[in-house]
């Protein structure tokens, strides 16, 4: 590299953001890979812990939050914890990307688990450093599924580096505009059925419950979000479900109950139809893909 010094100083003081009490604990790295045939995530939020994503390749549309977003290769993804997300991606546009789960999260002014303020717009495109951070995600993930001897000392370490990173480009970010008139009561709506998602509610039930007509409140949801309301409720609890599968033992019957399906036939039947595949088998798959090596083919 042409006109590099042979030695780089520290030019300015520097003091850590995470010390004391703040001192976040990486939970988890996935990479999802073009090739991999990997079901999507539908709909939902994680209520302890905050994510970080990075995409490699591909574009895709996301909903984060009450917004939709085009996201392209080098673009960084932040979801605070309770914020609900969704992805929209073909596969002539597959993604590559990386994510990392992050937990103990408490940043000075910031509810527990936010990385970033919650009125900050949650995409950056990283532009060159892009390539650096994905070398990060990279060394975490190898070494993880490695199981390398002190692989958590060094992912930690470099946890904090992605986040050093992550708050700096993110900390100049503008605000976000206030949304029209509509766009508010469709996040309205939002906030409504992300609450009570797991019960047994119907338009009408909704309807009743803002005051409006279910007409109206089917129509402006639609225009801000894409999807008919009960379609939402529907991809809420598929989106929930992929949670359970993921993360706990849970039986099938009691995840149907968890997240508001009368029956269990109901949810296996609505389950297959959306994600392409029973829950039981999704489970199953997720489990066979973290026995193989980072380096094998899916």
């Amino acid at each position: 590299m042409p006109n590099t010094p042979p030695r780089c100083l520290i030019k300015r003081d520097f003091r850590s953001l995470f010390t004391g009490e703040n001192v976040p604990q990486l939970l988890y790295v996935t990479h999802v890979r073009t090739l991999d045939q990997v079901c999507p995530r539908i709909i939902h939020a994680h209520e302890d812990l905050a994510e970080v994503v990075l995409i490699r390749a591909g574009s895709a549309r996301f909903r984060i939050g009450e917004t939709a977003y085009e996201v392209h290769a080098g673009d960084l993804l932040v979801y605070n914890s309770g914020v609900v997300h969704d992805e929209r991606s073909g596969q002539e546009n597959a993604l590559d990307s990386y994510c990392v789960g992050i937990g103990g999260l408490r940043m000075p002014g910031l509810r527990e688990n936010a990385l970033i303020p919650d009125g900050v717009p949650p995409v950056c495109p990283m532009g060159d450093e892009a390539e650096d951070l994905g070398l990060i995600y990279d060394m975490m993930y190898r070494y993880l599924a490695a199981d390398r001897p002190g692989c958590e000392a060094l992912c930690h370490h470099l946890l904090l580096a992605l986040l050093s990173r992550v708050l700096q480009r993110f900390g100049d970010a503008p605000p976000q505009q206030p949304q029209p008139e509509a766009g508010a009561l469709g996040r309205e709506i939002q906030e409504y059925m992300d609450r009570h998602f797991r019960e047994a509610v119907t338009l009408q039930d909704i309807g009743k419950a803002l005051h409006l007509s279910t007409y109206y409140l089917s129509h402006v949801f639609k225009e801000a979000s894409g999807y008919a309301p009960m379609q939402y409720l529907l991809r809420r609890r598929i989106g929930e479900a992929q949670n359970l599968l993921l993360t706990t033992d849970l039986s099938m019957a009691q995840i149907a109950e968890q997240v508001g399906f009368e029956t269990q036939n109901y949810f296996n039947a609505q389950f297959s139809k959306i994600v392409g595949m029973p829950p039981r088998r999704y489970r199953q798959d997720y489990l066979d893909r973290q026995l193989k090596s980072p380096e094998q083919p899916s």
